[in-house]
């Protein structure tokens, strides 16, 4: 029999909503005032020219994020130095409101279907802090999260979907891989994986789309 399908998700932008999203919270959180943070990312890219240099190669995504730390920091008097300390103070009193609500369905969908589940991600304790995962007990699920906090293996260098396949126990042209970045998606099309380009303003569509790829493994076991 075929080895079994698996779904491999980024965490920031699939799993949870982006900053972008999210900026009103962020703002009553840190005590700012409305609109004070402008920069939309690619909700809307005119109004944000240092993501517009981050999508052409300028500066990487670590870059793009330590500066905006900075700037958020600045505003409430504080000298962040790692996006951590912005994380937290935005996000870290209720983690799994910034989870994104069609994200859940979709882990239960795909599991219920037999496939595997993955994470792959650049900087999930990196952004997020270690401690973050045990707030959602939702990631016991996942049967590997690959963290490039540790690994070092940043995508889209295509070793790191491969480590991720690996770590699954499947082949990478059994993976559907999800990410909201290009360049990102173009690595695991290198690795050989599927893909779906994650649309953060049609987040269920995209849900969809990944589940169209992914085989029912049971329903097969069940005929065989």
């Amino acid at each position: 029999m075929n080895a079994p399908d698996a779904l491999v998700l980024d965490f920031g932008g699939v799993i949870s909503r982006t900053l972008f999203e999210t900026h009103r919270e962020t703002e009553r959180a840190l005590g700012l005032e409305a609109g004070a943070l402008a920069w939309m990312g690619p909700l809307a890219p005119d109004t944000d020219s240092l993501w517009v240099a981050m999508q052409a190669g300028q500066l990487s995504e670590r870059e793009y994020w330590l500066q905006r730390t900075r700037e958020v920091g600045r505003l409430v008097g504080e000298n962040w130095t790692e996006m951590a300390q912005f994380v937290k103070a935005a996000r870290g009193a209720d983690p799994e409101s910034i989870i994104r609500p069609e994200a859940l369905p979709a882990i239960g969908a795909a599991k219920a279907r037999g496939a595997r589940l993955g994470i792959l991600s650049n900087e999930l304790d990196l952004f997020y802090g270690p401690e973050f995962r045990g707030k959602l007990p939702f990631l016991k699920s996942f049967d590997a999260i690959l963290d490039a906090t540790y690994t070092k293996i940043l995508k889209p260098d295509p070793a790191a979907y491969l480590s991720c396949a690996d770590e699954l126990g499947v082949p990478p042209a059994s993976c559907v891989f999800v990410d909201d970045q290009p360049r990102n998606i173009s690595g695991a099309d290198e690795a050989g994986m599927r893909t779906v380009l994650f649309d953060v303003q049609q987040p269920r569509a995209s849900f969809e789309q990944a589940l169209k790829l992914i085989r029912n493994s049971r329903q097969e076991t069940r005929r065989a």
